[in-house]
C-alpha cells in the first residue's frame, strides 16, 4: 500500500529487451529495484511499480533517444516528470562497479542530485518526422558517395579500351554514360565483368540520387507546415533548417534561453586568454551537426549578404582575423535563429536597403540611428542583436 508520506525518485537503466527500474527515497535511501520487459505491457507494469511506493518526484531514464524513447513517452503521458540521464562518471563507475541495478540506482541518484540531467526531446511531433527523413537522406548520401568512389576506383585499374572510353569525363557526365552503356560478353571476360559492374553502380547512384531528391521534397513539405518562416532567414535552407529543428526537438521550451541554445550548437564563446593576449574561442561541445549548419549559414552570408560583408570589412579593419570574425558571426546567427525558433517572425526584406541608403547619402551608422529613432528605441547604442 502506498505511503503518502514517502516521496520517491525512480531511475531506469534501459536495454533493447529489458528495462531495470530502481526506487530511492527523497533522502537517497534505496527502496526496491526490479526488471521489466521492454514492451507495452512492461511499460504499464513499470508505471505501476514506480507509483506503488508514494508520490513520484521524478524519473531518470538512460537513453531517452533510443531504448528508453517509448518508456519516456508513456511516463510523460501519465504525468510523471522525466529527465534524461547523461553518461555516468567513469571514475565513479570504476570504483563502484557496473550492473543493471547499480546503473538504475545511479540514474535515480542523478535526478536527486540534479547532476548530469537534461529534459528529453518529446519525439512526438513534426520534428521527429524531420529526424527520420533526415536519417534516411544521410545514409543515402553516404551510399551515393561510396558508389561514385567505387566507380572511379574500378576505372583506374580497368582495361585500356574501357578507360579510354570514359577518360576525361566529370562525374556528371560519367554516371549517365555508364547507365546508358550496353555491355556484351561473358562473365569470364574481365572487360565485360568490369563494364557490367560499372553500369550497375551507375544505376545504383542514379536511384540514390532520386531517393535524396525525394527526401529533400519531403523535408521542404514538413518545413512549409511546421516552420515556414525559418527558411526566410538569409543563408538558411531546407538542410540547415531541418537540422536545427532536430537539434532543438519537438519541445523547444526545454532550452531556457539563447545562451543555452548557443551552448547546444557549439557557438558559445569561451575565454582563451593568456598573458597579454585577450581572445575567445568557440565551444567544442554541443551538437556538431548543428554547429556545421550554423557554419554553413555564416559562410553563405559572407558570400551573398551585404550586411555581413560590411560587418566583415569593418571588423577586418579593426584587426580581427577571419576566424575571430566568424566566431562573432556564429554567435549572432545562433541568437537570431533561436529567436525565430521560439518566436517566429517574418524575416525582414533587406534587398533594397543598401540602394536606398546610398541614394539618401546615409552612412551605415547614420542609417541605423535613423531607423532606431523612427522605431522609438530608447537606446542609441548597439544592441545585443548585433554581432560583437
Amino acid at each position: 500500500m502506498a505511503n503518502d508520506l514517502l516521496k520517491v525518485i525512480a531511475g531506469v537503466d534501459t536495454h533493447a529487451d529489458t528495462h531495470h527500474v530502481a526506487i530511492i527515497t527523497e533522502h537517497g535511501k534505496h527502496v526496491a529495484d526490479q526488471e521489466f520487459l521492454a514492451v507495452g505491457s512492461g511499460y504499464r507494469k513499470i508505471f505501476a511499480f514506480i507509483t506503488e511506493f508514494g508520490p513520484v518526484l521524478g524519473v531518470g531514464i538512460e537513453g531517452t533517444g533510443s531504448y528508453g524513447a517509448e518508456l519516456s513517452r508513456v511516463l510523460t503521458k501519465e504525468g510523471l516528470t522525466v529527465q534524461e540521464i547523461n553518461r555516468p562518471n567513469r571514475q565513479a563507475r570504476r570504483l563502484r562497479g557496473k550492473s543493471d541495478p547499480l546503473d538504475a540506482y545511479q540514474a535515480a541518484e542523478s535526478v536527486l542530485a540534479q547532476r548530469g540531467t537534461s529534459t528529453p526531446k518529446a519525439k512526438d511531433g513534426p520534428v521527429e518526422c524531420l529526424r527520420v527523413v533526415r536519417a534516411a537522406r544521410i545514409s543515402a548520401m553516404k551510399a551515393r558517395t561510396i558508389a561514385v568512389n567505387q566507380i572511379k576506383g574500378i576505372l583506374v585499374s580497368a582495361a585500356e579500351p574501357l578507360r579510354s572510353k570514359y577518360r576525361g569525363m566529370s562525374s556528371v557526365q560519367l554516371i549517365p554514360a555508364l547507365e546508358r552503356s550496353r555491355p556484351a560478353g561473358t562473365l569470364t571476360d574481365p572487360e565485360y565483368a568490369t563494364a557490367m559492374v560499372l553500369k550497375n553502380l551507375a544505376t545504383r547512384y542514379r536511384n540514390l540520387d532520386r531517393e535524396i531528391s525525394q527526401a529533400d521534397d519531403q523535408l521542404a513539405e514538413i518545413l512549409a507546415v511546421h516552420a515556414p518562416m525559418l527558411c526566410d532567414l538569409p543563408g538558411v535552407g531546407t538542410e540547415v533548417a531541418s537540422q536545427l529543428l532536430v537539434t532543438v526537438g519537438d519541445n523547444p521550451e526545454r532550452i531556457g534561453n539563447e545562451a543555452q541554445f548557443a551552448a547546444l550548437t557549439g557557438t558559445a564563446p569561451i575565454p582563451a586568454s593568456s598573458g597579454k593576449t585577450t581572445r575567445h574561442r568557440l565551444s567544442h561541445g554541443g551538437d556538431r551537426a548543428a554547429n556545421a549548419a550554423i557554419h554553413h549559414v555564416v559562410v553563405s552570408r559572407m558570400a551573398t549578404d551585404q550586411r555581413t560583408k560590411d560587418y566583415v570589412a569593418r571588423r577586418t579593419e579593426e584587426g580581427k582575423s577571419k576566424k575571430e570574425i566568424m566566431r562573432c558571426l556564429k554567435r549572432y546567427v545562433s541568437r537570431e535563429i533561436y529567436g525565430q525558433l521560439t518566436n517566429p517572425q517574418p524575416a525582414p526584406a533587406i534587398s533594397d536597403l543598401r540602394p536606398t541608403r546610398q541614394q539618401l547619402g546615409l552612412t551605415l551608422q547614420t542609417g541605423r540611428q535613423t531607423l532606431r529613432n523612427l522605431a522609438g528605441h530608447p537606446f542609441p547604442h548597439r544592441t545585443r542583436t548585433q554581432p560583437r
